[in-house]
């Protein structure tokens, strides 16, 4: 097992919902993502790994090296964002694979010392693309979001997440691994290392972020027939919310934050009707929670004049709240160990998605 047959592998998964532009649309609990699954299924299986599958759609293949012992849990997320990168997410749950098996590989020939068991997991929902919230899986898994609430969440089709899973055959009812640790390798999903020409980022701690979720309610009509003056045009209202959401980072030093509209849903999306309503989903990201705040408390002073301005009405809700993780520093110092022990370079990195995490 080396770097041929790891490509080969990471080449072969890259085939499951691939894209004319050399990425993938693999989302979650999609027939695209059902491929990815049942070719990790079968990576565990060919290996007689033990498979589990929980509730929510988590997979872990797990090694057991000392009965009873806690795991070490390696990995990432197979499934994609529509029209998404075929690294992100892959990379990690490959690597920790084709790693697993050379560790276990490893403790066959000298395994004396070892104190824990390893597993690998593929979080379900990571990306959040087909399902609100994104780290679903992982969530649910630490405790941080109900199972069963999660279940219940429909895409914008008005399937379930229990519906989607049993579908495709992998709303499981294994029980979760004790764990005493875990570790994700992810691409940088940015460019400052590989600006400053630094081989790996390792992460001390994550952004603050705060998502809004935004319904703005006009009132429909035809676009011949109704005199501007007569209109509620949710759409106009809509696209000035998204303007805000871009230039609230304006107000603060540069680049200490982030925001964007990630999601616009138009009703009834007529060409030939004056909009109802709009539902978006903006995104703030900080490493100060005080100036997440700060943005939200402008946003909203701002959208209610635009809701004043537009006679129409602008609901705001607050979801999907996530506070600054820092990472352990025992993690942060075993990476810079391993990569002086490779020759690679490395950096501690902080991050809003991450990139190479320790728990």
């Amino acid at each position: 097992m080396g770097t041929t047959e790891f490509l080969t592998d990471f080449h072969h998964v890259a085939t499951f919902g691939a894209t004319d532009n050399n990425g993938v649309d693999r989302q979650a609990a999609t027939p695209e993502d059902k491929l990815s699954r049942d070719w990790f299924a079968a990576f565990a299986a060919e290996r007689g790994w033990e498979l589990r599958v929980d509730g929510i759609g988590n997979m872990f293949a797990l090694i057991e090296f000392v009965p009873g012992a806690p795991y070490i849990l390696i990995g990432s997320h197979l499934d994609s964002q529509p029209l998404g990168g075929r690294f992100d997410g892959a990379y990690g749950v490959v690597a920790a694979l084709h790693a697993a098996e050379l560790v276990a590989q490893r403790v066959a020939e000298h395994g004396a010392g070892v104190q824990y068991n390893l597993g690998v997991v593929n979080w379900f929902n990571e990306e959040g693309g087909r399902f609100a919230p994104s780290i679903m899986g992982s969530s649910v898994f630490a405790g941080l979001m109900s199972e069963d609430e999660m279940l219940d969440v429909r895409d914008l089709s008005g399937v379930s997440v229990a519906e989607a899973l049993t579908a495709i055959g992998y709303r499981g009812s294994d029980p979760r691994p004790e764990v005493a640790g875990y570790a994700e390798i992810h691409i940088e999903q940015g460019r400052i290392l590989e600006r400053e020409g630094i081989t790996l980022g390792a992460v001390d701690y994550s952004w603050y972020t705060q998502k809004l979720d935004i319904e703005v309610l006009g009132e429909q009509s035809h676009t011949g027939a109704t005199a501007m003056a007569d209109r509620h045009d949710a759409l106009v209202a809509a696209s000035k919310v998204v303007l805000l959401v871009h230039d609230v980072t304006q107000q603060f030093d540069d680049e200490a934050i982030v925001s964007s509209v990630g999601r616009f849903t138009v009703e009834p999306n007529s060409p030939i009707v004056v909009a109802r309503r709009v539902h978006l989903v903006a995104d703030l990201r900080s490493a100060s929670p005080e100036i997440v705040a700060a943005a939200r408390a402008s946003l909203l002073a701002d959208i209610a004049e635009i809701a004043r301005e537009h006679d129409i009405r602008i609901n705001v809700r607050d979801f999907d709240i996530r506070d600054i993780q820092r990472y352990p520093q025992s993690g942060i110092e075993l990476i810079e160990k391993v990569a002086a022990d490779l020759g690679l370079s490395v950096r501690p990195i902080r991050t809003m998605p991450a990139m190479i995490r320790w728990r």
